[in-house]
C-alpha cells in the first residue's frame, strides 16, 4: 500500500472510514479507533473556575486580618476590662470614700455630666500638645541633622540639650509664665522644649547607624553630598528618628497639662 491508498482511508476530517480502509489495516484497528471523533475538545476559558477560588481566597484574607487584629488588641482590651472591673468591685465591695478613689461608674457618670466644660479644656490642651509636637519634631529632626553634620554643633548644643532634659518641669515653668504669661505660647514652648530631646537624639543615633556604603554609592553616582543626606541618609534613618517620635508623643499631652497645672486659663490643667 503506497501513500495514496493510505490517504484514501482518512477523510478531510481526520476521522478514519471503515469502507475504504484496507482489510489489513481494518483488522489492526479497533472499533473505537474506526468510529468519527464527535467530542469536542475541552478549551480552557479566561477566568473558569477562578471566580469561586478568588472569593475563597478573600474569605481567607479576611479572616486572617481579624485574628491579627485580634491577637493585637484582644489581649490589651480584656487586661483593661479586667482592670477597670477589678477597681470598681474594691471600691464597692471596700466602701472606699469617693474623695479618696472613685468608681470608674462615677467617673464616666461624671464626665457626661461636665462634658460641655471638660470637652472645651481638653480641646485647649489638646491644641497645645499637638502645635508644641508638630515644633518639636521639626526643630528635633533639623537639630539631629545639625549634630550630625557639625562636630561643632555636637559639643555645643547637645549638653544643654541633654541639661534641660533633666531638669524637671516645675522648676523652669515659673520661667515661662514669666516670659510668656498665661497665654498658650508658655504651654506650647514647655511642650516643644520637652518633646525636642528624644526626636534629635534619635536623628542623630539614625544618621550615624547608616551603612558607608549607601553614601558612596550615591556619591559614586555623581550625587552630591547634600542630596545623599537628604535623599539617602534621612531615608535609611527614618525608622529610628519614627522611634524618637513616638517616643516624644507619649507624654506630650501630659506636660501640656501639667504646664496649665502651674498656670493657665484655660485647658485641664
Amino acid at each position: 500500500m503506497n501513500f495514496s491508498d493510505s490517504l484514501r482511508g482518512t477523510d478531510l476530517s481526520g476521522t478514519v472510514n471503515a469502507n475504504i480502509v484496507s482489510p489489513k489495516i481494518a483488522n489492526t484497528v479497533s472499533p473505537s479507533t474506526l468510529a468519527p471523533c464527535t467530542r469536542a475538545p475541552k478549551i480552557a476559558t479566561h477566568g473558569s473556575g477562578s471566580f469561586p477560588d478568588m472569593q475563597q481566597k478573600n474569605m481567607m484574607v479576611h479572616r486572617n486580618m481579624w485574628r491579627i487584629r485580634a491577637q493585637r488588641y484582644l489581649p490589651t482590651t480584656i487586661t483593661i476590662l479586667i482592670l477597670i472591673g477589678a477597681w470598681e468591685i474594691w471600691v464597692r465591695l471596700g466602701h472606699v470614700p469617693p474623695a479618696l478613689l472613685s468608681a470608674p461608674s462615677d467617673v464616666a457618670v461624671a464626665i457626661v455630666q461636665t462634658w460641655p466644660t471638660l470637652g472645651a479644656a481638653s480641646a485647649i490642651t489638646a491644641l497645645e500638645g499637638m502645635i508644641g509636637f508638630l515644633i518639636a519634631i521639626v526643630c528635633g529632626v533639623l537639630l539631629g541633622i545639625g549634630l550630625y553634620i557639625s562636630r561643632i554643633i555636637q559639643r555645643s548644643v547637645f549638653p544643654l540639650i541633654y541639661a534641660a532634659q533633666t531638669m524637671p518641669l516645675i522648676s523652669i515653668a515659673p520661667l515661662f509664665l514669666i516670659w510668656f504669661g498665661f497665654t498658650m505660647a508658655g504651654k506650647i514652648a514647655i511642650v516643644a522644649i520637652f518633646a525636642l530631646f528624644p526626636i534629635a537624639v534619635q536623628t542623630l543615633r539614625g544618621l550615624k547607624a547608616v551603612p558607608q556604603f549607601y553614601s558612596d554609592v550615591a556619591l559614586t553616582s555623581g550625587a552630591t553630598p547634600a542630596w545623599t543626606l537628604w535623599h539617602v541618609k534621612l531615608r535609611v534613618a527614618a525608622r529610628q528618628i519614627f522611634g524618637g517620635i513616638r517616643i516624644s508623643a507619649a507624654y506630650v499631652f501630659a506636660t501640656a497639662a501639667t504646664a496649665e497645672y502651674l498656670g493657665a486659663r484655660a485647658g485641664l490643667g
